[in-house]
């Protein structure tokens, strides 16, 4: 068969190699975008962006970093409280305002920054804003009368009972009953000392200087100790209550965890093939493990909370039975490929079998174990908050109530941030761990 014989067919195969490749290379991009279409329909993507509600989602977002001052007056009684957060907790002494607040028998003035200025009076109220002009308020005939320079801006809500103004500044609203003002601030407040603290009207040098040398404050102890004991107490941040259910979330995940592994290693040497030779016990051990490890670990979570109560226990238990099928089938597959020649050597000095179990395959096995152990024990730290969450225990129920009010996001930031922490610290223990017991 000569060149020319041979050269159309070439040609031909080279041809249709390159169209197949050609028509891949079209088919898949297609297929993504089919299934891409596919997955905005069905689950439902133009409703959810219509749904949404980014402002709401900016104030929860400026709220993890930033507090809010509430400036209240009763607009029946003329009676003026200024509290952080809005918490009673954090009520402002009348004799104690901040300074961006002046107060005068029935007039309140109120410095935002920026030239924003809020005044308070029994005739109303009038919110100045730069750039924009003046914004006044009056009650008449049982209607609020607006007057500001026309049209309305967006950040502008008026009616007949209502009207609110949002600024970067802070926020503004007045009805028939009271008129309120929020202005947002940079940090946490109250974090360390709440307002009934004579420690919390100190800047840090003087609390620094009142640990040290200063006089006593409470006669009972040094100011160093009631520094604590408020922190400790502060009635606003709970420090002593978080650091509680933090303390219960790492338990969970430590009396769960080493649990299962103390249930699931003599399990694991049950449906191993080479050290049980009954092969129906090993497949129906087997079953087992898959069926618990098949059932997510939520599932487990609510049917035990249903069954045993709410608690952390609940949660323990529930971390407990879902690693037991995991650690049953991983400690039965390492037992599976252990060198059988220690094992020979072993059973040659006439051991029994829990003796050559002892030294001839738990040390072989010991390093695999351990790691897998606690890398489970890192993984349930984080898995304990969600356990915690719906058996009402440990960081989590403080984390799904702080969420639920939808008030007070700073205390969200504050566990998330506790968390993270948590986490991070417990990737450390265990690695440690695993150097010092696995090389030495």
């Amino acid at each position: 068969m000569t060149d020319a014989t041979l050269s159309p067919a070439l040609t031909t195969a080279v041809l249709s190699r390159f169209n197949r490749r050609k028509l891949v290379a079209l088919a898949v991009p297609l297929a993504i975008m089919t299934y891409l279409a596919y997955a905005a329909i069905a689950f439902d993507i133009a409703g959810l962006a219509g749904r949404a509600r980014m402002d709401n989602a900016t104030v929860l977002l400026s709220d993890f970093w930033q507090h809010k001052t509430h400036v209240t007056r009763d607009n029946r009684s003329g009676a003026l409280r200024v509290a952080i957060d809005g918490e009673a907790k954090g009520v402002y002494p009348p004799d104690r305002l901040p300074g961006w607040i002046t107060h005068s028998g029935q007039s309140t003035r109120i410095d935002l920054g920026d030239g924003h200025i809020v005044t308070y009076d029994d005739a109303g109220a009038r919110y100045q804003v730069p750039g924009y002009g003046l914004i006044d308020i009056r009650p008449e005939n049982g209607r609020l009368h607006l007057t500001a320079p026309q049209p309305l801006p967006d950040w502008i809500s008026a009616s007949d009972n209502r009207v609110s103004v949002t600024t970067p500044s802070g926020r503004f609203a007045y009805t028939r009953t009271k008129v309120e003002t929020l202005r947002y601030q940079p940090g946490w407040a109250l974090f360390f000392f709440t307002l009934d603290s004579p420690f919390h009207y100190m800047n840090w040098p003087e609390i620094a200087a009142s640990a040290l040398w200063g006089p006593r404050l409470d006669p009972d102890m040094p100011n160093i100790a009631a520094m604590a004991r408020d922190f400790w107490t502060n009635s606003m941040w709970r420090h002593g209550d978080v650091l509680w259910a933090m303390f219960e979330t790492v338990l969970m995940a430590f009396l769960g965890t080493f649990g299962a592994a103390l249930i699931a290693l003599p399990l694991g040497f049950l449906a191993a093939r080479n050290m049980m030779p009954f092969g129906p016990l090993r497949f129906m051990l087997r079953r087992i493990f898959d069926f618990i490890r098949g059932v997510d670990g939520l599932i487990w979570t609510i049917v035990l909370a249903r069954a045993f109560g709410p608690g952390p226990m609940t949660g323990s238990l529930a971390i407990l039975l879902t690693d037991t099928g995991s650690f049953g089938k991983l400690f039965s597959e390492a037992l599976e490929n252990i060198d059988e020649k220690q094992v020979e050597g072993i059973r040659s000095t006439g051991a029994g079998a829990l003796q050559r179990a002892r030294f001839g395959v738990i040390p072989q096995v010991t390093p695999v174990l351990l790691s897998q152990v606690l890398y489970f024990l890192e993984s349930n730290t984080r898995g304990a908050t969600v356990i915690g969450a719906i058996v009402g225990g440990g960081i989590g129920l403080l984390l799904t109530q702080a969420i639920q009010t939808q008030k007070d996001w700073e205390d969200v930031a504050y566990y998330v941030v506790l968390i993270v922490l948590m986490v991070m610290a417990m990737d450390s223990l265990s690695g440690w761990l695993r150097r010092r017991l696995i090389k030495g």
